[in-house]
């Protein structure tokens, strides 16, 4: 049998699964149900996501959070239009070009220190409209929390969506940690998604306590129209889709969603607390959320690794990111923070 109880900071996809996710998928495991989502789980859990966003979106399930990116930015854009995003963007860095391949357009990436854009940077590549030389901007897409662990305040937030509205542009935002992102805005999920004027959001949960299955939530509607096609060419129509539905009905309904982001967010602030204690190490974002970035002497990195493990930022100059998760325990950090003081301090 195998029993690994290790916890790492190399990701929050690297958790286990909520026991209450887990509960909720053995309740959905009984007998048959129509598939492909005509089932009482996705009905009840696209009840809940409207109690939780509002009665006027539209919802559709996917596997996975690269799908939810890809086939939102899909169904707001044509092959001559453009994205606009963060360097730092999931869609830019992570998803192996998939935006271009599926969308067919072109993604215009901004620099930023901390992941953030600014209306400023934006309005530098909002030209070109009708010239039929030029790539048509169309959405603009911001990730909150940032990739770097920074959060969008909702005035930020607001700013972009009313530029957005004034050239006639979608907001779409990236949404795989926005439980960790509402936490620390101490504000309801509407409340900074929907009630800001987003368009469409990628609502994940994988990151926080789920097995499996994002959401793709459009505040707008018209964009979703024939979203269901987009989806099923997109292979992304789960046939048993209530394990999926599951997930999220537990997910939203009891505060869960809130829980975890809560606990993880804490587990974060209390690992930059230890670190601040060791002068070798200097943190390089704000701490937010559940993400710490840290410049850290490089010839110690492979030895920590192998007691806690966790990724390199960036290797040039030995920049770490370490990740906390809903499953994070005190003990795992105290821990932590005993090793860098014993290779560092």
């Amino acid at each position: 049998m195998i029993n690994n109880i290790t916890r790492g900071f190399a990701s929050d996809n690297n958790s286990g699964v909520h026991p209450d996710i887990l509960s909720a998928l053995s309740n959905a495991n009984a007998g048959h149900t129509i598939a492909y989502g005509d089932d009482i789980y996705t009905r009840a859990a696209k009840d809940t996501f409207k109690t939780t966003f509002g009665r006027g979106i539209e919802i559709f399930f996917v596997y996975n959070g690269t799908a939810a990116n890809v086939l939102g930015l899909k169904s707001s854009t044509r092959s001559f239009n453009s994205t606009i995003c963060a360097e730092t963007a999931h869609i830019n860095v992570d998803e192996c070009a998939a935006p271009e391949k599926f969308c067919g357009g072109k993604l215009l990436s901004i620099p930023t220190a901390d992941g953030k854009l600014r209306v400023a940077d934006i309005e530098k590549h909002l030209h070109g409209f009708g010239f039929e030389h030029h790539a048509q901007p169309k959405v603009i897409s911001i990730t909150q929390p940032t990739e770097l662990g920074t959060l969008y305040t909702l005035t930020e937030i607001s700013d972009i969506v009313n530029l957005a509205r004034k050239y006639d542009l979608v907001v779409h935002m990236d949404g795989a940690r926005i439980a960790n992102a509402a936490v620390a805005l101490n504000v309801g999920l509407k409340a900074c998604t929907g009630d800001l004027g987003i368009d469409v959001l990628s609502f994940g949960g994988t990151k926080n306590g789920m097995m499996f299955g994002e959401a793709i939530v459009f505040f707008n509607p018209d964009l979703s129209k024939d979203f269901k096609y987009i989806r099923k060419q997109g292979m992304q129509l789960n046939s048993k889709m209530r394990y999926i539905s599951a997930q999220f009905e537990a997910y939203l309904s009891n505060g869960l969603w809130k829980d975890n982001a809560r606990h993880a967010n804490a587990m974060a602030a209390l690992l930059k607390g230890g670190i601040d204690e060791i002068p070798s190490i200097r943190i390089t974002q704000k701490v937010e959320t559940n993400g710490v970035f840290a410049i850290i002497p490089g010839e110690c990195i492979q030895d920590l690794q192998k007691e806690f493990f966790f990724y390199v930022w960036n290797e040039a100059v030995s920049e770490v990111r370490w990740m906390t998760s809903f499953d994070t325990q005190v003990a795992d950090i105290e821990g932590f923070v005993t090793l860098l003081k014993e290779k560092l301090a």
